[in-house]
């Protein structure tokens, strides 16, 4: 029944897990608190989502090595287009990645240049000697 319980939420994603988890804790906290302790053993609590990687598995992805990796489909036209593909995409993500780096930047100058700005205004009428009374 454990088994069946487990492949039923790991279907459903870590957010199944979650919500077993804070119903253990509302309904019987040690249930809660053993569902916690499994997930962190287990590591659906960090890991990449219990769907996600059933299905990396059944469709050849290897996660071995940080890499990337695929293995061969067997079909040689097939594998170029995957590997053409992916390095496509790997282009386009760091393009996206170098554009909001820059935009980040330009967000970091501008909020600066208002912040000297404003520094600058509010120096100025304390720095301007007063006119002596008479």
């Amino acid at each position: 029944m454990a088994r069946n319980v487990e492949g039923w939420l790991d279907q459903r994603g870590k957010g199944a897990w979650i919500a077993a988890m804070v119903l253990g804790f509302i309904f019987f906290w040690p249930l809660g608190l053993a569902t916690l302790f499994y997930m962190i053993w287990s590591k659906r609590m960090f890991g990449r989502s219990c769907r996600n990687h059933d299905q990396s598995h059944r469709f050849g992805r290897s996660f071995g090595g940080g890499n990337g990796a695929f293995r061969s489909s067997g079909n040689s036209a097939f594998d170029a287009y995957r590997e053409e593909t992916i390095r496509r995409l790997m282009d386009e993500q760091e393009a996206f990645e170098s554009f909001l780096q820059r935009l980040r930047e330009a967000k970091d100058k501008t909020e600066f240049d208002a912040f000297m700005d404003d520094r600058a205004k509010t120096a100025r009428p304390a720095a301007a000697p007063e006119a002596p009374a008479s």
